[in-house]
């Protein structure tokens, strides 16, 4: 896996938001049902240097704290989502989280790794999460797991 380290400021997410509490593939659906109504919300996305809109997917604490997932990663809320601008508003259905400021080790999956490894990677350098992890899909690059380790 290939680790930097960023800096983001405070950014806005609109998105399908859901709870662990829903059971298996919770987040599966998400997407499934984000992508299904995304031109709902297209015109409002951030994009990227490519002209992409940045997909993100957040991760809270069921408090929305933005703290990460409790009981072993395995209890919490997770948005399925877009960037947006601070004055986006969310249609009927959609969720607009506000993510803090951060740094972050910013991890790279290669072939059969995951968060898992993230997080063990982030031990081994004796850091630790200041937040709730994030996704991030690049289009044409694959996925990024964002691991606050500072708040700004």
């Amino acid at each position: 896996m290939k680790y930097t380290r960023e800096i983001l400021d405070t950014f806005w997410v609109i998105g399908m938001e859901g709870s662990t509490r829903e059971g298996g593939d919770m987040i599966g659906r998400l997407w499934e049902k984000a992508n299904s109504r995304f031109g709902e919300v297209s015109q409002l996305a951030m994009k990227d240097e490519n002209g992409a809109p940045r997909v993100w997917g957040l991760m809270s604490d069921m408090s929305r704290s933005f703290r990460p997932w409790e009981d072993g990663f395995t209890q919490g809320l997770y948005l399925a989502g877009i960037e947006v601008a601070s004055d986006a508003q969310p249609p009927e259905g959609w969720v607009k989280w506000r993510s803090p400021a951060y740094e972050y080790l910013v991890a790279e999956p290669g072939e059969g790794e995951g968060f898992g490894d993230a997080i063990a990677y982030l031990a081994a350098q004796g850091l630790s999460l200041a937040g709730a992890a994030y996704d991030r899909t690049i289009p044409g690059a694959g996925c990024r797991i964002y691991l606050p380790i500072r708040r700004i």
